[in-house]
């Protein structure tokens, strides 16, 4: 069975002369596309100006032509003595000869005879003039109606002809037609388009070199810029910035760069102090941990087991710092996430004070001879529920943290500001400025257990709720801190 053999593949179209244009100009820099664009719109500007300006000429001239053909004086009636002939083309060189340009128009007269169709011209008549099939309708004029039209001589020279009826004594009606010569002004209007056309060129040419000035200066920060940005790509050293001059869209750009640039900078800091405050922080508990675990092995090796009170101590020992690595970790994992939380499916609407009053049966548990003095209303707020209790939980086991033994804590939520207020040593004013950062602790209370990562998680926890948290003094005067939390939300959950 034959078979058929498939059809040749098209070649492939070439692109089109648009297509190439956008090619070419897309291809080009942004120098070139601004020296290219100010020369285009020079150029546009330009050529609209000559040609409003010929127009302006060519009417003007035109114009002063025409009202100097009408206000010449033309014969009412056909003289006595002229010469005729059947048609202007018949005119004897020395009756046809050339008139000068500025002589009388009355020079270049002739006269259309009704009855036999001559062209009659007085003994001093001037050029012929050509006579178009349309004339006719002059013969119907009424005494002092002219017709004025672009018209030639008969040896094809321009000219604007005027046509006005006029009667005849023995010759019949007939048309007089008089002429006046535009070679002159032709020959100014096409001098006048060559100067402009020079001028446009000229024009042209100084705007493509004084864009291509005005783009190098112009794109000099942005110059600058790159370079900055190639310069951080290359050796990865953030923080460089470039100057800023003005308050214009590259000076923005300049300002929105220098700043991007320092965050850059910041950021990375703060992860290089975070890892090292992190491996500063894990190291202890493991250190604790290995040290703890080679006794043991050592001790099996040894075939001499340790008491058992020496046993269950260290066993005791590696379950607590156990304990403190899982907290450890699960605070850096709470700080890893992103400082703006995205929308999904933990943004939720939540009970502040339900989470107020879980938060204090777990600080109880904590402090079995503190006294909590709790006073909640109804506040509702949109954020994360697990990170805003834990929030909580966190101010207040760092007011547990610090309470004397048998001291009290006062909780209290009004109008959505969350206050935990503690009765402890309080916090030195040196020192407030640190509180919220990660890892730091006051060099008061580094004997006690915690990692320093508490407060920089209710700090990001309530910036994710869209709050405000801050740490300061009580404001009755007494001992202890006062740590408030405001977040926005209402008393009935929307």
């Amino acid at each position: 069975m034959s078979t058929v053999p498939p059809p040749p593949l098209a070649p492939p179209r070439a692109p089109g002369r648009r297509a190439r244009a956008v090619h070419w100009y897309r291809s080009r820099s942004l120098r070139g596309r601004l020296t290219f664009l100010s020369a285009a719109a020079v150029a546009v500007a330009i050529a609209m100006s000559a040609l409003a300006c010929w127009f302006i000429v060519e009417r003007q001239l035109y114009g002063q032509v025409r009202t100097e053909l009408l206000d010449a004086p033309v014969p009412h009636a056909v003289p006595g003595v002229v010469y005729c002939a059947n048609s202007p083309q018949e005119v004897p060189t020395a009756q046809g000869g050339s008139s000068s340009e500025g002589s009388n128009p009355l020079r270049d007269l002739q006269f259309v005879l009704a009855n036999t169709g001559q062209v009659c011209f007085p003994v001093r008549a001037g050029r012929a003039i050509a006579i178009k099939p349309s004339d006719a309708q002059a013969y119907h004029l009424k005494p002092g109606q002219t017709i004025v039209r672009d018209g030639y001589y008969a040896n094809g020279d321009p000219a604007i002809v005027r046509i006005s009826a006029v009667p005849g004594r023995n010759l019949g009606p007939a048309i007089a037609m008089v002429a006046t010569p535009t070679k002159s002004v032709e020959d100014s209007l096409q001098g006048l388009a060559v100067l402009l056309g020079a001028v446009s060129l000229g024009g042209i040419l100084l705007a493509a070199v004084a864009g291509r000035l005005v783009a190098h200066s112009s794109l000099k920060p942005v110059d600058q810029l790159t370079d900055a940005v190639e310069h951080i790509a290359r050796t990865e050293e953030v923080g460089t910035t470039i100057p800023v001059h003005g308050d214009d869209e590259i000076a923005r750009l300049s300002t929105s760069f220098n700043s991007m640039s320092t965050a850059l900078a910041n950021s990375r800091e703060r992860q290089t102090r975070l890892i090292a405050d992190a491996g500063h922080e894990l190291r202890t508990p493991l250190t604790s941990l290995r040290t703890n675990v080679d006794l043991l092995i050592r001790s099996n090796d040894t075939g001499r087991p340790l008491p058992a009170a020496t046993k269950t101590k260290l066993l005791g020992n590696m379950k607590a710092q156990m304990q403190e690595l899982t907290v450890l970790i699960g605070d850096l994992l709470q700080l890893s996430r992103p400082d703006t939380p995205k929308a999904g499916p933990n943004l939720t609407v939540v009970a502040l004070h339900e989470i107020a009053g879980r938060a204090v049966e777990r600080a109880k548990l904590r402090g079995p001879g503190l006294v909590f003095e709790v006073s909640t209303e109804p506040w509702y707020a949109h954020g994360d529920a697990a990170g805003l209790e834990r929030a909580v939980i966190n101010l207040l086991d760092n007011a547990v943290k610090y309470s004397p033994p048998g001291g009290t804590i006062d909780v209290r939520l009004h109008q959505g500001v969350l206050t935990v207020r503690d009765h402890g040593p309080g916090i030195p004013p040196d020192e407030l400025q640190y509180v919220f950062d990660r890892f730091w602790r006051s060099p008061s209370s580094r004997q006690l257990p915690g990692s320093g990562l508490g407060l920089s998680i209710v700090a990001q926890s309530v910036r994710e709720a869209g709050g405000e948290v801050t740490l300061g003094p009580a404001g009755d005067g007494g001992p202890g801190a006062l740590a408030t939390v405001r977040l926005p939300g209402g008393p009935a959950p929307e």
